[in-house]
């Protein structure tokens, strides 16, 4: 992978929180808490999973995003881009 340490280590930050909000989301549910609750948790952790995916495509976009010559491509980029819809 051709992503820089620094953003690499950001976008495991952030899975890592959610991983914790997951867990967090899980115990709420086993203990029957109000449903707005959870939702607000989900919400929470679905955002921390979109930003970390981002930063993960726009590091790409300037790091790994070339083909064989160097040149961008496009095509791989909007397809990486496209999968976080």
């Amino acid at each position: 992978m051709d992503i820089p340490q620094q953003d690499l280590d950001s976008v495991k930050n952030r899975l890592s929180r959610a991983q914790g909000q997951l867990g967090g989301i899980i115990r709420m549910v086993e203990e029957g808490r109000d449903c707005t609750e959870i939702l607000t948790q989900l919400a929470a952790a679905q955002a921390a999973v979109s930003k970390a995916a981002f930063t993960l495509i726009a590091s790409g976009i300037a790091h790994c995003g070339t083909d064989s010559d160097g040149m961008a491509d496009r095509a791989k980029l909007e397809k990486a881009f496209l999968s976080l819809s």
